[in-house]
């Protein structure tokens, strides 16, 4: 049993380092990991968010040292993010939501390779419009409360497959994270009540540890090795749902 927390601590540390430079897949993986060890899926969700609380803050408070966050792009993201994630958890304690998950992996798998395209040719950044970003964040909080994961990954790869600036993006859609997360767990509580304390602790102490160094990383790794990291993971992450997803129809 001490093993298994012990485990949990080191893809606590791992997800959020990936998710500090990347600006994603804490979620994905720590879920999953929850998932593996049995815990049902709203249940798993809920732990991941209350960790998250602790994590993204750390995180966000080293990508604003860091000065890689727009905070216009907060706002935008993060008022409609909260709603997305209150309407996916409450839809996650309540109903199965399974359905939804091939279609956000067809998504995520054709904007990594936009992604991995524009990393070949990059152009200087550039703003992206302003009006698209607040649907983006709703979506991005639905899914990432209803799914266990898809903040990052549908919100960083698509600021970053527009436009916007590789560290930018990641430290602004890692800051508003920290608000979706509180949303979501705050639903959660209120329809589950409290995660169990144990896992919870383990995954908190594991990414906390890891969370200071997202900042650091996000400004000093290149901009094209940046989307290429991304590009690869959004399309790693994607092609891993479709292949689970195929082989329980």
């Amino acid at each position: 049993m001490l093993d298994d927390y012990l485990l949990l601590g080191l893809i606590g540390f791992a997800a959020q380092l990936v998710d500090g430079a990347l600006g994603m897949a804490f979620g994905v993986i720590s879920t999953s990991a929850m998932l593996a060890m049995g815990l049902p899926p709203a249940q798993a969700s809920a732990v991941v968010h209350t960790a998250e609380i602790f994590t993204t803050g750390a995180s966000a408070a080293s990508h604003i040292y860091h000065r890689n966050v727009d905070w216009r792009l907060v706002t935008r993201l993060g008022i409609a993010g909260v709603l997305g994630a209150v309407l996916g958890a409450w839809i996650l304690s309540n109903v199965d939501s399974s359905a939804a998950k091939p279609f956000l992996a067809v998504y995520l798998l054709i904007i990594g390779i936009f992604i991995l395209t524009k990393a070949w040719r990059l152009a200087p950044p550039r703003d992206a419009p302003a009006g698209w970003t607040a649907p983006v964040g709703f979506v991005a909080g639905f899914l990432d409360a209803s799914g266990g994961g898809g903040w990052g990954p549908v919100a960083t790869s698509t600021l970053v497959g527009s436009g916007h600036a590789p560290r930018t993006a990641v430290g602004s859609v890692n800051t508003t994270e920290f608000f979706v997360t509180i949303a979501a767990a705050t639903t959660f509580f209120v329809e589950l009540g409290s995660a169990p304390w144990k896992e919870l602790l383990a995954l908190i102490v594991g990414g906390m540890l890891a969370a200071p160094l997202g900042g650091w990383m996000v400004k000093r790794i290149p901009a094209r090795s940046l989307m290429v990291a991304v590009g690869c993971l959004v399309m790693g992450l994607s092609a891993w749902q479709l292949v689970r997803w195929l082989k329980l129809m």
